[in-house]
């Protein structure tokens, strides 16, 4: 892989991404809406990793913003090599008491978005027979959690079929499951996050290094962390009353 585009590029695990990736050689496009924050992330790595920096500001919650960085993943002059599908957000409160506008907005920037640019990056990719998409879910897919946990569990599983479909072909997909990392997230969602165990979080760094491997190695879902995989593996085998008491405990 030589280039690759990550969405929501100028913080969190989006950032960690945009790092990693430089610090290993390969150029970059970065697609945020800041963009002065967007140039200042570019110039940093540009100069600390000696990569080239494309920027693409861009509201992927506006169906322009998703057509621009759709059109850049079609172009056939510098072609991206690896997409990372992780522009998001979170609603403070649940479904039933938010604006609906506002579910609709998030709707469009956690499962429109990501599905427009699978869309152009699988056209791109397929003919060449080569190329990765990493989407970022979140280890909500596998609980009852509100609309955004079900937007999460919309893109694991477009993304285990996609992968399936796609992969003998060259072209591979992983959706990516977190549970609580230390980013801008919690605290942009004025989500209160003060009941969460210390033992909880994961750094950037370590996610950032376990999806990497896990897409080497070939697996459609990666769950950083051993003690997430453990949960994860709960969620998914306990019966349902049990997992969804467990879910009402936090937020993620």
């Amino acid at each position: 892989m030589t280039r690759a585009l990550i969405t929501g590029a100028t913080a969190g695990i989006g950032h960690g991404f945009a790092d990693e990736l430089a610090r290993r050689g390969r150029d970059l496009v970065l697609v945020a809406r800041d963009a002065e924050r967007l140039a200042s992330v570019s110039r940093d790595l540009e100069s600390r990793h000696g990569v080239r920096v494309e920027t693409l500001v861009a509201d992927l919650s506006s169906r322009d913003g998703m057509q621009t960085v759709a059109d850049r993943l079609a172009s056939a002059e510098a072609p991206v090599d690896l997409l990372v599908n992780n522009a998001g957000s979170g609603l403070p409160d649940w479904f039933g008491t938010t604006d609906v506008a506002a579910e609709e907005r998030q709707l469009d920037l956690l499962v429109r978005a990501p599905l427009v640019l699978m869309d152009a990056a699988l056209k791109s990719m397929t003919p060449r027979q080569n190329g990765a998409i990493i989407n970022v879910a979140s280890l909500a897919a596998f609980t009852p959690r509100g609309t955004y946990s079900a937007s999460k569990a919309y893109l694991v599983n477009l993304s285990q079929w996609a992968d399936l479909q796609y992969s003998p072909g060259g072209v591979r997909v992983m959706a990516l499951c977190p549970g609580f990392v230390r980013t801008e997230f919690h605290e942009r969602g004025q989500m209160d996050m003060s009941g969460i165990k210390p033992w909880m979080w994961l750094s950037v760094e370590s996610v950032v290094h376990d999806a990497l491997a896990d897409l080497e190695r070939g697996r459609a879902v990666s769950i950083p962390a051993r003690r997430y995989k453990i949960l994860a593996a709960f969620a998914r085998h306990a019966p349902a009353p049990i997992v969804a008491r467990q879910a009402r405990r936090g937020r993620e």
